[in-house]
C-alpha cells in the first residue's frame, strides 16, 4: 500500500567544499648528541659505545621503522572563523569565483623503533613531534565549519652511521581531508513511516534435519519398528 507524501523540512549538514591534499613534511633530523638523547632505552656495553651508532655496531643487520601515534594526531583551523580572508581565483575552466583563504594546522607525535635481524625491537625512541600548516582555498563562507583530519600517510625513519657523522632522518607524508560544511533546512516530499512487523524467528539451536533417505538398521537404531523400516 502507498503512503500519502507530502512536503516535509528536515536539518540536514551541507557539504559546501571538500578537497584531499598529500602533504610532504620537511624531513627531521637529528645528530649528536641528541641522536642518543633521543633513545632512553640505549645501554651501552662499555663507555667507548655509549653513542648510538657506536651500540649498532655490534647489532649486524639493524633495521628501523617508523610509527605514528594515531591518538595524538591533531587537526584544528587556525584561521579565525568569523574573518576568513577571501580571494578571487581563476578556475580551469576560465570561471572566476570567490573563495575563502583557510589555514588547517596538522600536528602528531611519531616514534622510531630500532629492530634485530628478527625483527625485535631492540630501541625505542622518546615520542617526536610534528607538524605543519596548509593554506586551502575553499568555499567557505560565514556560518559553515571547517574540519580537517589525516586520513592515511606513510612514514620511514633511516640511521645514518659512518666515520664523519651519525644522524637519524624521518621523513613522513600524509593525506589531508578537508570538509567544509554547515546545517541546512531542506523541504523534501516525503511520507511517514511505522515500525516495521518482527520477523517470526526462533532461537532454537536444535531443528529439524533431514537425512538422505537410506533403509534405516534396527540393529543400530532399535528405536524404530519392523513396519517404520519397511
Amino acid at each position: 500500500m502507498s503512503l500519502k507524501k507530502h512536503s516535509v523540512v528536515i536539518n540536514v549538514p551541507k557539504v559546501f567544499d571538500w578537497v584531499t591534499r598529500q602533504v610532504d613534511l620537511q624531513t627531521i633530523s637529528f645528530r649528536e648528541p641528541e641522536l642518543s638523547n633521543l633513545f632512553p632505552g640505549l645501554v651501552a656495553p662499555s663507555p667507548a659505545e655509549s653513542d648510538l651508532c657506536s651500540f649498532l655496531q655490534s647489532t649486524p643487520g639493524y633495521t628501523t621503522s617508523a610509527r605514528v601515534l594515531d591518538e595524538s594526531l591533531y587537526t584544528s583551523e587556525v584561521t579565525n572563523p568569523l574573518d576568513r580572508t577571501s580571494v578571487e581565483v581563476t578556475l580551469p575552466n576560465g570561471t572566476e569565483v570567490v573563495l575563502e583563504k583557510v589555514k588547517i594546522l596538522a600536528r602528531g607525535l611519531i616514534e622510531v623503533d630500532i629492530l634485530d635481524v628478527n625483527e625485535n625491537i631492540i630501541l625505542t625512541s622518546n615520542p617526536i613531534e610534528f607538524a605543519t600548516i596548509q593554506t586551502f582555498y575553499l568555499s567557505a563562507p560565514e556560518d559553515t565549519v571547517v574540519s580537517a583530519f589525516i586520513s592515511s600517510g606513510q612514514w620511514d625513519a633511516e640511521v645514518v652511521c659512518d666515520s664523519a657523522f651519525s644522524q637519524l632522518d624521518i621523513s613522513l607524508t600524509c593525506c589531508l581531508d578537508v570538509h567544509v560544511s554547515a546545517d541546512v533546512r531542506l523541504e523534501v516530499e516525503a511520507s511517514y513511516v511505522k515500525p516495521r512487523l518482527e520477523f517470526p524467528i526462533s532461537d532454537l539451536i536444535c531443528r529439524n534435519q533431514s537425512y538422505f533417505p537410506n533403509p534405516v538398521s534396527p540393529v543400530v537404531f532399535p528405536g524404530l519398528t519392523t513396519t517404520e523400516t519397511e
